[in-house]
């Protein structure tokens, strides 16, 4: 792997060269891993296997290197060190990306009709219930699914709003909009499908 570098002095190749090579490959592929799960988690079925595929093979060019040299501590510490960063990293990149949906839980003593307006104005539909907390005090919970690109500025209108809600949030795997009408099989075709079934049968 690193012929090429044949001319460098081996003091440097193994303890600065090597390493950060090591480091470098374990952020790319932890990042890669930690994203995966994530995706994982969200059902994502297509692009899981292939960011997979990409996460191993870097592992592997990283840990070929260190099973080479075992005797380097280094190179241990840059493995771990990359691990650590990969795992942060990760996590940003997702967070950026947003992908999905949430589910925003709120709960208020105060009158939720300005906090309701503005989830209708970014067409997040909302299920409001009258309850009571351990007090025996009127509340309101709202339940709402949004998109988590939509999600901060959710946050920043419940604390506008509401500013001393309770809220919580959950992320949902799927989500489905039963209030869309979906086609419907008129009764003629209905009965034609019957019959070709009962053919069938026969």
């Amino acid at each position: 792997m690193f012929e090429f570098a044949s001319f460098i002095s081996p003091d440097i190749l193994n303890w600065v060269i090597i390493p950060i090579a090591i480091c470098l490959a374990r952020i790319i592929d932890v990042s890669i891993g930690t994203i995966r799960i994530i995706y994982v988690a969200k059902g994502m079925k297509f692009i899981a296997p292939i960011m997979g595929f990409f996460e191993v093979l870097i592992w592997l060019l990283a840990i070929t290197q260190i099973m080479k040299n075992l005797t380097h501590w280094i190179y241990y510490v840059a493995y771990a060190f990359g691990f650590a960063i990969g795992t942060f990293i990760g996590i940003i990149i997702e967070e950026k990306i947003s992908m999905g949906h949430s589910m925003v839980r709120i709960i208020t003593r105060k009158d939720p009709n300005n906090l309701i307006e503005y989830l209708k104005t970014e067409k997040c539909k909302v299920t409001i219930i009258e309850a009571k907390n351990a007090f025996g005090s009127q509340a309101h919970v709202l339940f709402t699914i949004v998109k988590r690109k939509k999600l901060r500025g959710v946050i920043e209108a419940i604390k506008n709003f509401n500013p001393k809600a309770f809220y919580s949030i959950e992320d949902v795997k799927y989500v489905k909009d039963n209030s869309v009408a979906e086609p419907q099989i008129s009764k003629k075709k209905f009965f034609r499908f019957s019959k070709m079934f009962q053919r069938k049968g026969k």
